[in-house]
């Protein structure tokens, strides 16, 4: 049914796909030790907040200039939530990154993830303050 020549390509052909799969998992293992990792701190432009974001976009802190006691409280909670949207969006630019130099940005796998994380951070309705 194969002649040896089939049976040598079938063989190599596996061995090739092995390879890739065992790249492909490295790739992976890297990406996620590397993300684990990131964090964003962005202090406003004002100086009088500072908001540092996790690796998944969690607020890991929030600091707050003694200044802020001389403006609104609106004035500081705009503040607050324009700073940690900046933050978020350069979390977004290192995770953009690490998944290019890890599993590459046009891979399937890293369009997937830097969707998905995208989606996390993208502010909703309800996190707006007037």
């Amino acid at each position: 049914m194969f002649d040896e020549l089939s049976a040598d390509d079938a063989l190599q052909r596996i061995d090739e796909w092995e390879q890739s799969i065992a790249r492909r998992a490295e790739q992976a293992k890297s990406l996620a030790a590397q993300t684990a990792e990131l964090t964003a701190k962005v202090r406003s432009r004002d100086g009088l907040v500072e908001v540092t974001v996790g690796s998944d976009g969690q607020v890991q802190r929030i600091d707050l200039d003694e200044r802020t006691r001389q403006q609104s409280a609106a004035a500081t909670s705009r503040t607050i939530m324009e700073t940690l949207r900046a933050a978020n969006a350069d979390l977004l630019r290192q995770f953009e990154e690490v998944t290019a130099a890890t599993v590459g940005a046009e891979s399937e796998t890293g369009r997937m993830l830097v969707a998905g994380l995208r989606r996390r951070l993208e502010p909703s309705s309800k996190d707006d303050v007037s």
